[in-house]
This record gives structure tokens, sequence and C-alpha cells, in this order.
């Protein structure tokens, strides 16, 4: 190998670096744009540090606002916005794949590797048909949710609650939390079921992953074709898929029931609900905790031991290849399930009859581990910045690293050096802090090549 070729391999970015470069630079675009008078409402300069917050919670779909989204942005910011919740909600790295494919340009085996790496696939086999199948559902699935919201947001608003309903389902689907409507989130459509039930449904749609969405479609359509009963449909699907439904299931009304038990009589909350609206509205943070960030209720009224069961729901968040944040349900679970198994004397985590293999259970524990520990850093760092008390500096960090958006009306009181802590926290938590690590790590190929002699550590 030449001077000229050892040199370019040296500065070939691997699909680990990429990915958070390529985030980077759309906050970077999305920023300028964010500072351009044309995109405040008054006609005027934001401040860097506002656009640059606003860009990041976009792009990372976050949602958490130092500003009001509906007062300051004008229509040229929101559209911004909205684009760089799209991007961030699909991926940088599938957005420019799918232009290169409507420019009719062929792929190279480095972007189409980096496509498998984004979106997490154990095989590159029809990945150009996963992607293409993944954007038309995620526009039609968009496309529904904003005709839901129409019959609820024409009557109100008029004309302008197509454009609101468009913003909305994007901003759901994506798990984004970002709304235009006013400055209480939809705390005003507390008691109205549309509007309650499509949120949750663009929210959960999203947070499910595509390889659930495909892998459904494809039983149900078998299950019809060869007149299967529903329970053999559930049985047919692939083991990933019948354990993402299923702790989906049990994190949204198991939260909902806790929730509903420890928010019970709270006047700040469900208090003055009827039982009907209080059940809908526990089912609904039971959703929103978990990564959406749209609030039907003052999440600075909630209780203390509601805080802290969210912050759990919040680490946890969504499933994998989809658009939610947290460490994902599937992790969370293998990393619990190889406890248990070793409690139990097992040599293998096993689940509906299938094991996980050793390397997914060493992923599992190791982004758990390094989400846990980025977050406990951050959030030391913003008590100590902004004087927060435990439970609310908690709150406030998980969000970011989660990507949830919720928050207990601090974001718009932080500092400088808060709102600082809470971008980086933002990015990370979109890119994955795994990915961080990797991007400084190389490739590290040679290290395994080494067998060490087993050393004697006790732990327990």
């Amino acid at each position: 190998m030449d001077k000229n070729e050892e040199k370019k391999q040296r500065l070939r970015l691997s699909s680990a670096q990429v990915v958070p470069i390529s985030f980077l630079l759309a906050i970077f675009l999305g920023t300028l744009l964010l500072l351009l008078p044309i995109s405040t409402a008054p006609g005027e300069y934001t401040d860097p540090l506002t656009a640059l917050f606003t860009a990041t919670t976009s792009v990372c779909v976050t949602g958490l606002v130092v500003v009001d989204t509906y007062a300051h942005w004008s229509l040229f910011g929101k559209i911004v916005i909205l684009i760089l919740i799209q991007l961030g909600g699909l991926g940088i790295i599938s957005v420019t794949s799918v232009l290169m494919l409507m420019a009719h340009r062929k792929f190279s085996l480095r972007m189409t590797v980096m496509l498998h790496d984004s979106f997490n696939l154990d095989s590159l086999e029809g990945l150009m048909r996963f992607l293409v199948r993944v954007f038309r559902g995620t526009f039609i699935v968009e496309g529904i949710g904003a005709l839901m919201y129409m019959p609820s947001f024409i009557p109100r608003f008029g004309a302008k609650g197509i454009w609101y309903s468009v913003f909305t389902s994007i901003s759901a689907f994506c798990n984004a939390g970002i709304d235009i409507i006013g400055p209480d989130s939809l705390i005003g459509f507390s008691r109205d079921l549309p509007v309650m039930f499509t949120t949750m449904l663009m929210i959960v749609m999203g947070g499910l992953g595509y390889i659930v969405w495909f892998d459904v479609i494809h039983g149900v359509e078998t299950g019809i074709e060869r007149r299967y009963s529903p329970a053999v449909m559930f049985r047919r699907l692939s083991e990933h898929t019948k354990l993402v439904l299923v702790l989906t299931a049990v994190l949204i009304f198991g939260g909902a029931a806790i929730i509903y038990a420890l928010e019970f009589g709270n006047p700040g909350t469900f208090g003055g609900m009827s039982a009907g609206d209080g059940i809908l509205n526990a089912i609904f943070q039971s959703v929103t905790f978990r990564t959406a960030g749209f609030a039907a209720v003052p999440q600075e009224n909630l209780r203390e031991s509601t805080c802290a069961f969210g912050d759990l729901l919040m680490f946890i968040g969504g499933s994998p290849v989809g658009t939610a944040g947290g460490v994902k349900t599937v992790t969370f679970f293998a990393v619990l399930l190889n406890a248990v198994s070793y409690i139990r004397d097992r040599n293998e985590t096993v689940i509906f009859g299938r094991r996980f293999s050793a390397d997914t259970v060493r992923k599992a524990a190791a982004v758990a581990t390094v989400s846990f520990v980025i977050s406990l850093i951050m959030t030391v760092l913003l008590i100590a910045s902004d004087g927060l008390s435990l439970n609310d500096g908690l709150f406030e960090t998980l969000s970011a690293t989660c990507t949830v958006g919720l928050t207990r009306g601090i974001t718009s009181t932080l500092s400088v050096s808060g709102r600082i802590i809470i971008i980086i926290s933002m990015y990370l938590g979109r890119i994955g802090p795994i990915s961080m690590a990797l991007f400084f790590s190389g490739k590290g190929s040679d290290r395994n090549k080494v067998s060490f002699a087993q050393g004697r550590f006790i732990v327990g």
C-alpha cells in the first residue's frame, strides 16, 4: 500500500464516526437557519444559544425548549424545526440514502454498511427495500395521524388546524414532543379522547420500531390468507416482535396502573377528573414518559413518587429501530433477564424458547451501563450548575439523555451552563453514548488477538 492510499485509509471514517458527525452537521445547519431574523415571529435575531438549543432538541427529537415554539418562531422557523424533527426521527444517514436513491446513484459498500449500522440490522440483505418501506410507512402513518387530528383541530383553530395537525402528527410519530398549539403542550386537551388517542397512537407507532411493523404486517397478511386464529398469528411472529409487543403492553398498562395509583386524589393532576378521564390521562402519562414529551397534565404537579417512577420509564424508553429514545425495552429486558438467569443458575438467557446471544447480552449491558453513567454525571453537573433538587435535576437530565422532552417547568429557567449541559445530554442521548465511545475508540480489531490469563476477581 502506497503512502497516499494509507493516508486515505486513515482519513476514512467508520459508520460509528459518520453518524455522530452527521447529527452535528444537521444541528449546525439548523442553528444557522434559526439564527436568521426570518425564523422568528418578531423578525429579530435569536441569540446563538437559544438557536443551538432549539436545533439540538429538534434534531435529537427531544422536545425540551427554552422559548415557546408557537410564539417565538415564525412560520419559516417552525418549518425548519419540523424538517429537523423529521431528519432526526428518520436518521440523517437514511435520509441521505433516500435522496441518493431518488437521484439514481449507486450505493457503495461503505454506504450500505453505514445504513446497516444505522438501523441496527443483522443482515445487509434487502437493505434498500427495507429503507424504502421505512420511508413509505413513515409518511403513510404520519399522514393518517394528521387526518385524525383535523376533526379536533380545524373546528378549534380554523384553517390553521390543518398545519397544526401535520406538525403535531410528525412530532408525535418522531417522539419529539414539540408542539405549536400553545404554551401548555396538550394540557388543554386532557379530556379530549380523539386528540389523546391519536397522540398515543403516533407515539407508540414510532416507538415500536420498523422491524416490528413489517413483521406484524407480514404475519397478519399470511394469517388472513391461511385463516389462522389471532393466537396462531402471534405465535408465528419473530421472537423479537413478540417480545417488543409484550413489553410495550406491559409498560403502557402496568405503568398506567402505577401512575394512577400514585396520582389518585392529587388535585394538581387527576384529582379533579372523572374516573374515565383519570385513567385516560394515566395511560397517556405512561406512554409519554417513555419518550414522547407531550404533557397532558402539569409535570411540576406530579408527586415525587410519580416522578421517580417516571425516571425509570424514561430510562427504559421505546423499542429498537424506531424513533424512540432511552436504552430501549429489549435492552433493559435483556439485562434484567440475564440477572434473573444467573440467580436461577441458568447458563443461558432465554425467552419464548430462544436464547439471547452472549454478544447481545454484552451489548445490552454496555448500553445500559454507559447510559446510566452519562445520565448520572450530567445530573450531578446540572444540580451543581443550577442548584436544583435531586428529583428535579434527575428528571430534567433523564428527559434530555433519554430524548423524552418532559420538564417540571425548569428548562426555560436554566442558566447558560445548565443549557449547555442539557444540549450535550440531548446529543449524547440521540446518537447513543455507545456510538460516541466507538467514535473515539477506533477499530480496535487487534485488541482481541491477545488472550490473557484468567484472573481471580471477587464480585457481589
